[in-house]
């Protein structure tokens, strides 16, 4: 079945994943840490909310709790996640977030997926950063491609 017939029998089929969307206390400070941290400017900024390129087209953006609708509720917990090369790229990151003053949730530990570390944003969402095992990075290759 072609992708456009796929998307026919189920709309679904064709969505693509855009934006993440995090609800902030203040989308300026967010926006300045985010900036600092990603080492590049939003491509958009308001009051109410702030947008950032993150990569692969995927955009980040920042708006404000106060003024979401509906009004946001928290549901449940979920993360940022950030691949680097290998585990001395997940030891420098960690080294340098930590002199940035974020809040390290789990220093760096090898898990079965690979080395990873975990930190907070100012509104407490979860950043991780993680070097895949080899048999990892095929898999990422493939779900990226």
């Amino acid at each position: 079945m072609t992708a456009s017939k796929a998307a026919a029998a189920n709309p679904a089929a064709a969505l693509a994943l855009d934006f993440v969307l995090l609800y902030v206390d203040s989308p300026a400070a967010s926006a300045a840490f985010y900036a600092d941290l990603l080492g590049r400017e939003p491509v958009e900024a308001s009051p109410t909310f702030a947008m950032f390129k993150a990569g692969n087209g995927l955009m980040l953006g920042l708006w404000s709790r106060h003024t979401v609708e509906p009004a946001a509720t928290a549901p449940g917990g979920g993360e940022i996640a950030f691949t680097v090369a290998d585990e001395a790229a997940v030891r420098d990151l960690h080294a340098d977030w930590s002199g940035r003053g974020l809040t390290i949730l789990q220093p760096p530990t090898a898990m079965d997926f690979g080395h990873t570390f975990v930190a907070q944003d100012p509104d407490g969402h979860r950043l991780r950063v993680f070097a895949p095992n080899r048999g990892e990075e095929a898999h990422s290759e493939q779900v990226r491609s």
